[in-house]
Formats: C-alpha cells, structure tokens, sequence
C-alpha cells in the first residue's frame, strides 16, 4: 500500500500544469536532438544546465530526464527512414530499420520501434518505483568504507564497458578524478590543482567543464566532418503491423525490455550497450538468423526496447546511491547540486515530492512521446535540411551565455573553451571524454568518504577489508579488471611477438 501511497504522490506532483509543461517540453527536445545527429543528450542537457539553476527543482528534473529518454525515440526516426542514426543508440536500429523501409515497410518500422520502446519505458519505471525504495533502505545501512569500494566499483565497471582501449578509459578516469579534486582542500582549507589562480579556489566549474566537452567539443568535430546528408527520404504509406510482424516482436520486445533494465542499473551501462546486447542476443536466438541486416523486424524491436528500457533504469543507482551510471546520470547529479540537493538514499525521504514526481513523470512523457513521434515523422525530417554551418553559431552563442549565467564569471567561458579543446584532442586521440566525466564527478565523493573511513579507523586501511560489504565490493572490482585487463594484455604479446 505504501507504494501505491507514494506514486500518487508522485501523480499530484507530476501533473500540475507546471510539470506536464516541462515534461513537454523535455521529450520534445529529447526528440528533436535524438533527430539531429551531432547533438545528442549529453550535449543538450550540458548546455541547458544553466537554464535549469532558475526553475524549480522537481521541473528542471522532470525536464533533463525527458530529454534523455526522449533521445532514444527521435533516433530511430532517422535512423529507419534515411539510414542515419540521431543519437549513437540507434546505431542498431539503422541495421534492419533502414532495409525495412527500403521495402516499404517504413511505417511498419516506427510503428515497431514506438510501440517496443513505449512498452519498455513502462515496465522500466514499474521497476524503478519497486527497486528505488528497497535499495535506498540498503543505501542508509553503508557507511564511509562501503561508499567508497561501492564508487571504486562503478568507475572499474565504466571502464570496463567502454568501448576502445581499456588503459586509454582508466587513464580519463583518473584525469577525471585529477580534475575533480581541484579547489580547496575540505578539511584544511589549503589550495590544490589551482594552477595559482584564485579563480579555481572552488574548482573547475561543473557546468563549465561539460559544456566544453560534450558542447563546444562535438561543435568542434561536426565542423572538422560535416556529413553529407541524404534526404530522400522513404515516404511512410502505413504505421499498421500485420498479424505476423506483430506476432515476431513480442518476444524480441520482452527480451530487450529484460536485458536492457539490468545493463541499465550497472554503472557504465545505459541505452547504448543494451541496444547492441539485444541486437547481439536476437540473432543469436533467432531462427532466421540471415534475415538479420536484411530487413528483421526482430531486429528493431529487440534494440529499441533495450536502449529505453537501459535508459530509464540508469535512474535507478542515481536516486537511489547517488552514483551516476553514464555521463547523462552525472550531468542529472550535477543539476541535483545546483539545486542544492545532495544526492543519496536521503533524497526519498528528504524529498518525496522529487523523487516520486519524478518517477510518476516518466510514465507521462512516454505516453506523450508516442503521441508526438509518429505525427510529427515528417518535420523531423525536415529539420535534417538546415546546413549545420547555421546551427553552430547559436549553439556556441548559447553556451557561452548558458555558462556565464550560472556563476556570472567569464573565467568559466574561458574553462568551456579550454575543455572544448580537450574534448576534441581526446576524440581525436581515440580517448572517450565519457569516462572523464564521470570520473570528474565522484572524484569529489570518493576522496570525502576515503578520508572518513580513515578517520574513523585511525588512519589504518584495513578497514576496507575489515567491512565485509566493502572487501565484497573491492573483490567484484578487482575480478572485473582483471577479467578485462588479460586479454588486452594478451593480444598485446601476440602482436608484438608476430612483429
């Protein structure tokens, strides 16, 4: 009963005109990004951070999160129609979207690609209001020691999960962690990592730091490649499934929603991972494995619904720990900080309304994406024609007066431009700025609860050991390393061994 309790809490809160409206507001600009390649969540809710420090809490929220879930529909759009994909988790879909509306089954296409991705966002917030609670009562038992192997944990897991050279991934991390640590120190006061410039006193600037690099830097790399655009784009005849693609997509869409909500929960996983896992796990069980990359309707239903049910389920560690499971959790934190929220297990108690609201709204911007994404085909496709060299100014001119708004210091201007460079220099050097991100973030969290544990047991290390939930969680890291590390090492010696 407390449940059914709580999630009319979270109704009241968010149906008020006020958080319909920005709910709105979200999926549509998580639509329109996950339409326009080049964007994509990161970026957006970096540069729209700003705006987000003058709106109430539970509505800038409420927001951000519908642009990040919104993201995962307006990708496919693209994606199935003209073969480009809006937002990197709509990679999978173009696969067999594409083939499908090359044989005139576009409609059948989108129609799969909503209705999977509509049914996996359910389920995944029914998840996320039944897990939420008992993992927030687990949350408060942890004490410094358990916090501290638990984030060590996540940052392994991300670096695990990411994608290209696994020493290049642990490297961002600790840049990230470097990074994080700049500013005065806690406990004594004393300056650190401050470069002798009273400006950074208080650290890099979170908004500052995230703009650069996901903004300013993807501006950067779009303009170094601008594609060139095709738009003959398939004309959509009818969005109605026959009686035997609906019957082949109901077991590809339960899997997917399956998959996708527990890659979702584990630190570095989100939608990206879980679209290729199920793409990878439906050809693998299907009985026509051929069809795949031909025109499988298998093939989109599977991976849509993993990338959004993967998306929402992300929130789970978020509102619950307060650690964020990919970069989009991190900048969701950062806008929780700007607030004046401290994330955690505390959030539920301390801010029912928050939290709940924001659970009950993301059953409300589902519905409203399903309502706006098939109507709407047309004009998104549409969008695709305006030259990106018209979109880079505003979106440079918005990110300058976004960073400068929040603190009113143009020394954080010149950090977005510093860090837009650096997020170019690491793409270019096959580096993912991702991992930095977050490692930026629980930088700050890992050395607090670190030196709280060592306070508490005098200076003596073995209290990680000693805390049978931490040495547990300190274990699984460890495994997990060096599961991944041996056969890069490997394939190392062998190629050094044929040269």
């Amino acid at each position: 009963m407390e449940l059914f309790d709580n999630l009319g809490l979270g109704f009241a809160v968010a149906l008020s005109l006020q958080n319909v409206l920005y709910c709105f507001i979200g999926v549509l600009l998580g639509t329109l990004i996950g339409v326009l390649p080049g964007l994509g969540p990161v970026a957006t809710i970096a540069m729209l951070l700003p705006i987000t420090f003058g709106l109430p809490p539970v509505a800038a929220l409420i927001m951000l999160a519908g642009i990040y879930y919104g993201a995962q529909y307006g990708g496919s759009t693209t994606a199935i129609l003209i073969n480009l994909p809006g937002e990197s988790s709509s990679v999978v879909t173009a696969l067999d979207g594409h083939q499908m509306a090359r044989k005139g089954r576009a409609g059948a296409a989108l129609a799969t690609a909503a209705l999977g991705s509509f049914f996996a966002g359910t389920v995944a917030t029914v998840l996320l209001a039944i897990l939420s609670p008992p993992l927030a009562e687990v949350a408060l038992a942890f004490g410094p020691p358990e916090y501290f192997s638990l984030m060590v944990l996540g940052l392994i897991a991300s670096v695990t999960l990411a994608s290209g050279s696994m020493i290049k991934a642990l490297g961002m991390i600790v840049l990230g962690l470097l990074l994080g640590l700049s500013g005065q120190d806690v406990y004594t006061g004393t300056p650190r990592l401050t470069f002798g410039l009273t400006e950074l006193s208080d650290g890099f600037d979170f908004v500052a730091v995230s703009m650069g690099m996901f903004g300013i830097g993807e501006v950067i790399r779009n303009l170094e490649d601008e594609t060139k655009r095709s738009f003959l784009v398939t004309k959509v005849k009818s969005l109605l499934l026959t009686r035997d693609e609906f019957r082949r997509i109901i077991a590809p869409v339960l899997r997917g929603t399956a998959l996708g909500s527990i890659l979702g929960i584990l630190p570095g996983g989100g939608a990206v991972l879980s679209s290729f896992a199920s793409y990878s796990l439906e050809k693998k069980v299907s009985k026509h494995p051929k069809e795949f990359g031909k025109g499988a309707i298998e093939g989109v239903a599977g991976p849509e619904s993993a990338n959004n049910a993967g998306a929402q389920t992300s929130f789970i560690p978020m509102l619950t720990l307060g650690i964020p499971s990919n970069p989009v959790m991190a900048l969701m934190i950062g806008a929780m900080i700007i607030q004046g929220i401290t994330p955690g297990p505390n959030v539920m108690t301390e801010k029912p309304d928050l939290f709940w609201g924001l659970i009950a709204s993301m059953w409300i911007g589902n519905f409203m994406l399903v309502l706006l994404n098939l109507p709407l085909i047309g004009l998104w496709v549409r969008l695709l024609s305006v030259p990106y060299h018209l979109l880079f100014p505003a979106i440079v001119a918005f990110c300058c007066i976004g960073v400068y708004s929040v603190n009113n210091n143009p020394v954080d201007v010149y950090t977005m431009a510093l860090f837009g460079v650096l997020g170019y220099v690491l793409v270019k050097l096959e580096c993912e700025p991702a991992p930095l991100l977050l490692g930026f973030v629980i930088g700050p969290m890992l050395e607090e609860y670190l030196r709280r544990a060592m306070l508490i047991s005098r200076g003596n290390p073995m209290v990680f050991l000693t805390h049978p939930i931490s040495a547990a969680l300190l274990a699984i890291a460890a495994i997990t390393l060096v599961a991944v590390l041996i056969p890069a090492i490997r394939q190392t010696r062998e190629e050094a061994f044929q040269e």
